[in-house]
C-alpha cells in the first residue's frame, strides 16, 4: 500500500463536500457488497445515502426504544462480514446499554427480527462509548465507556470484572443457548475474575475506534476528562492492553486538574486514510475535536507520529468520521451535515 512522503503530506489540501443532511448524525458504516453509505441518527434511525441521494425511508427506525439526548441515543452501527445482519449500539428506554442484532431483508432491516445480543446496566448518562465494528478477524468489537461520573467513581476502567471502560471482542451470533460466543483466543479467557469478553481496558470513553484495513492495527480515540485527550495505537491482534484510565489521563497521572486548551474538548477518533483521491494523506490518520471543529492528520509510520498538521477545514459539532467502500473519508456534524473529505 502506497504511503505519502513527508513532502506530499505537507502539500495535501482538502475541502468538504456536503453529501447529505440528517437529524443529528453520529456514526457511519458500510455494508459488504453495497455502495450505499449507512448513517446513524442519534434519535434512533439508520438512513442510507444511495447514489448520492438520501433514501427517504429509514433502513430501521427504533426511535421508540431509544433514550436520546446528551451522550445517549443510537450511537453505533456495524454490518456483519456477509452483510446479512445489522448491529446497533443504543441507550434503551431505561438508560442502559443495548447491543441489538437485526436481519437485513434487501435494503431494510427486519424490525421483527430484532434480538438482544448484550445488555448492560449503566449507572450514569454519560461516557457511553458507542462504537461497533467488525475487525479483520471477522469478530465484533464493542466500545463501552466507564459508566460515567467524573473520575470513574465506580472504578470500572481498571476492573476486569466489569464490561464498562472496555473494548470487547465477541462473535455476536448465538451459540450453545447463549446470545453470543466468546472467541477462544480472547486475552482474558480463563482468567479468574475477568470477564472473557474483554479485549482492552482502562478506557474512559472510547467514542470512536477504527481498524486500518492495510495493517489490521486498531486506533482508539478516548475522550479525556479535563486535561488530556488520547489516541491509542494498538498493533494488530495485540489484545489485553491496559490504557490506564482512571490512573492515567493520556500519558499523565490523573489528578482531576484542568488545562487550557484553546477550545478543544473531546477527541473524535477517525481513520487511517487508504483511499486514492488525496495522495498526500495516504497512510495518515485523521482525527478531530467536537468543540473546536478542526480536522487534523498525522503521518504515522510504524504507528508513531512523525508529523501532525491541521487540514484547514472546520466541522462544527464534529461527531464522527466515516469511510466509504473506496476508502474515502467523511466527517459528520451533529448539526446535520455529512461531508466527504475531498481533494482541494
Amino acid at each position: 500500500d502506497q504511503v505519502a512522503s513527508s513532502a506530499q503530506f505537507r502539500a495535501a489540501r482538502v475541502r468538504l463536500v456536503t453529501v447529505a443532511t440528517l437529524e443529528q448524525p453520529v456514526a457511519m458504516a458500510v455494508r459488504p457488497g453495497d455502495q450505499a453509505l449507512y448513517l446513524v441518527e442519534q434519535v434512533g434511525r439508520v438512513r442510507a445515502v444511495r447514489g448520492g441521494r438520501l433514501d427517504p425511508t429509514p433502513v430501521v427506525d427504533i426511535a421508540d426504544q431509544v433514550t436520546s439526548g446528551g451522550e445517549q441515543g443510537l450511537l453505533g452501527l456495524a454490518f456483519s462480514p456477509d452483510g446479512g445482519y445489522l448491529y446497533l449500539h443504543y441507550t434503551d428506554a431505561n438508560g442502559d446499554h443495548q447491543i441489538a442484532e437485526l436481519a437485513m431483508r434487501g435494503r431494510r432491516a427486519d424490525p421483527g427480527s430484532q434480538r438482544s445480543v448484550l445488555h448492560i446496566e449503566d449507572p450514569y448518562g454519560n461516557h457511553n462509548g458507542g462504537q461497533l465494528a467488525f475487525g479483520p478477524d471477522r469478530r465484533l468489537y464493542i466500545a463501552f465507556g466507564d459508566g460515567g461520573g467524573g473520575g470513574d467513581p465506580e472504578g470500572n476502567g481498571q476492573s476486569l470484572d466489569s464490561l464498562l471502560g472496555k473494548i470487547l471482542r465477541i462473535d455476536p451470533r448465538p451459540a450453545g443457548g447463549r446470545p453470543y460466543r466468546v472467541p477462544d483466543d480472547n486475552p482474558f479467557l480463563g482468567d479468574n475474575g475477568a470477564r472473557p469478553e474483554i479485549w482492552a481496558y482502562g478506557l474512559r470513553n472510547p467514542w470512536r475506534f477504527s481498524f486500518d484495513p492495510a495493517t489490521g492495527d486498531l486506533w482508539i480515540g478516548d475522550v479525556g476528562q479535563n486535561a488530556w485527550e488520547e489516541i491509542n495505537h494498538e498493533p494488530a491482534s495485540s489484545g489485553g492492553r491496559n490504557y490506564g484510565w482512571n490512573r492515567r489521563e493520556g500519558r499523565h497521572a490523573f489528578d482531576g486538574g484542568e488545562r487550557p486548551d484553546g477550545g478543544a474538548c473531546t477527541v473524535i477518533g477517525g481513520y487511517v486514510y487508504r483511499g486514492q483521491r488525496i495522495r498526500g494523506l495516504r497512510g495518515a490518520y485523521l482525527y478531530g475535536d467536537y468543540c473546536a471543529g478542526w480536522v487534523r492528520a498525522a503521518r504515522v509510520p510504524g504507528g508513531r507520529v512523525a508529523e501532525d498538521r491541521d487540514l484547514g477545514v472546520d466541522v462544527p459539532g464534529l461527531s464522527s468520521f466515516g469511510v466509504d467502500p473506496a476508502g474515502e473519508l467523511y466527517a459528520l456534524s451533529l448539526g446535520g451535515e455529512v461531508y466527504r473529505i475531498a481533494p482541494a
